[in-house]
């Protein structure tokens, strides 16, 4: 490895992942590289029981870089992400989701911001691929469209994280391993920032039941980090969120309805989320997948 490179080492969190693992790992093979060199790619198989392994198999023996660690019972993704961090030997770290695709500059970009010795996290911005038609679809991206202004005023990192390699786990009970992740960076004294030129494609719910199961949890997860660890996401302040959203209807006047669906979806999702995590104590570190959100095309 060449000294003078920042090395990293990639972490790919899957369960079941057989519809895009494939796509995703060639996706990193063919980063446009300069100041950022590849180091390993790491694959967590968390119990996959679809050809997930077999596909990764197949190109480790293409790829000396790429290996994969076997996880038997799925104990959730801050789990898996653990086994990664015990492996990783670069002193940078980048792990994705299995369900995205990142353009050819995204490690780069995001790698190349540890330059800087206050910088200790990093992250691009996702994109959903969803039709905008739909009302599904415009509720998905009117969301990740707030998350990117959010990200803009106060850095909110999702879908693909880098971070240097200081700490070896994140609270395994945590359902929200990004924001975990952060709040890791800040114990350090390092900040954190968003690049929003790394273009990471996702895919968004395509029914209201999987769109629930996410936003559900998500608030789930961010209500346990501030109680058990009192640290706060961007999303969290609530007069950010009542501007972010005003912005949406200004820009989009003509979809004021659908706009209005999202803010009461949301509303109505963190409640539900306030009263399992109260009432029931649920804090789901192994969620329900939605299965809609897999199975990414981006051409």
């Amino acid at each position: 490895m060449n000294k003078n490179l920042l090395e990293v080492s990639i972490g790919i969190i899957a369960y079941n992942e057989e519809a895009n693992i494939e796509n995703l790992i060639f996706a990193f093979l063919n980063q446009k590289l300069d100041k950022v060199q590849i180091k390993e790619i790491i694959v967590v198989s968390s119990a996959c029981h679809d050809n997930t392994d077999d596909i990764v198999e197949k190109l480790i023996e293409q790829f000396p870089i790429v290996s994969l660690i076997k996880q038997k019972e799925r104990e959730g993704k801050s789990s898996a992400i653990n086994l990664f961090l015990q492996k990783a030997t670069a002193d940078n770290c980048l792990i994705s989701s299995a369900d995205v695709i990142p353009e050819d500059n995204v490690v780069e970009i995001l790698i190349s911001a540890f330059e800087n010795e206050k910088i200790g996290a990093s992250g691009g911005r996702p994109v959903p691929i969803n039709s905008r038609k739909s009302l599904i679809g415009f509720c998905v991206h009117t969301l990740w469209e707030m998350h990117h202004e959010m990200a803009l005023v106060s850095p909110k990192l999702g879908e693909m994280i880098a971070f240097r390699h200081l700490f070896d786990s994140i609270p395994t009970e945590s359902a929200v391993d990004e924001a975990s992740i952060e709040q890791k960076i800040k114990e350090k004294g390092l900040m954190k920032i968003y690049l929003p030129e790394a273009i990471i494609h996702n895919k968004g719910p395509e029914n209201f039941h999987d769109y629930k199961i996410q936003r559900v949890r998500i608030a789930i997860g961010h209500q346990w980090l501030a109680k058990y660890w009192e640290y706060q996401v961007a999303s969290g302040n609530s007069l950010l969120l009542i501007k972010l959203f005003l912005k949406q209807l200004i820009k989009h006047p003509l979809s004021f309805h659908k706009i209005c669906l999202t803010i009461l979806l949301e509303i109505y999702y963190r409640m539900v989320a306030k009263i399992k995590f109260t009432l029931t104590k649920q804090n789901p570190t192994i969620w329900e997948i939605a299965k809609s959100t897999k199975n990414l095309k981006t051409k």
